[in-house]
């Protein structure tokens, strides 16, 4: 199977969406501050957002692995396992980060304000996915899955700012 991070390189339709409005990419890599787990797993940079946020595989292996989120104000969460479950996201839920409740309701409401800018951004993501031969989720598994990994999964990923050894603070208020 060819890895999903060449084949959003190589589909110029899917890497436009995910650089925006989906925020990612995969140029960034780089986090602006040294990290570490508090597990001592190991931490690899290997996308970021326009903000100076940073996405981290944890542990060994490849893209199955889970994916920490750390935004440059000191936040950070895990927010999915496996790179294709984040990319769903993103292509599902591309603002995501201000879903602080994880409600339809409220994404819904965040939606509107991402098509009154972006009338064909239902088509371009449905291409997108294609593209990359993913199936989507509904908003609401989508949201659902968030608050799983990032709330009960995520306990286990506590990001630490190595040169002061104080943990981020979590994205999520929950």
């Amino acid at each position: 199977m060819e890895s999903l991070i060449a084949a959003v390189r190589e589909q110029d339709e899917a890497a436009r969406f995910l650089a925006w409005p989906g925020d990612f990419d995969l140029d960034r890599g780089d986090h602006v501050e040294e990290v570490h787990l508090a597990s001592g797993a190991a931490l690899e940079g290997f996308a970021g957002d326009g903000a100076g946020g940073t996405y981290f595989f944890c542990g060994e292996g490849g893209e199955e692995r889970p994916i920490l989120y750390a935004d440059s104000e000191g936040g950070a969460a895990l927010v999915a396992i496996g790179l294709p479950e984040l990319v769903r996201l993103l292509l599902v839920v591309p603002w995501w980060r201000d879903c602080q409740a994880f409600t339809d309701e409220e994404s819904r409401e965040l939606e509107a304000e991402y098509l009154e800018d972006m009338p064909d951004l239902v088509a371009r993501r449905d291409r997108a996915a294609t593209a990359l031969g993913l199936d989507l989720p509904g908003q609401a598994e989508a949201l659902s899955r968030l608050r799983e990994v990032a709330t009960r999964l995520g306990a286990d990923f506590v990001l630490i700012f190595t040169p002061e050894g104080n943990p981020y603070e979590s994205l999520f208020a929950v």
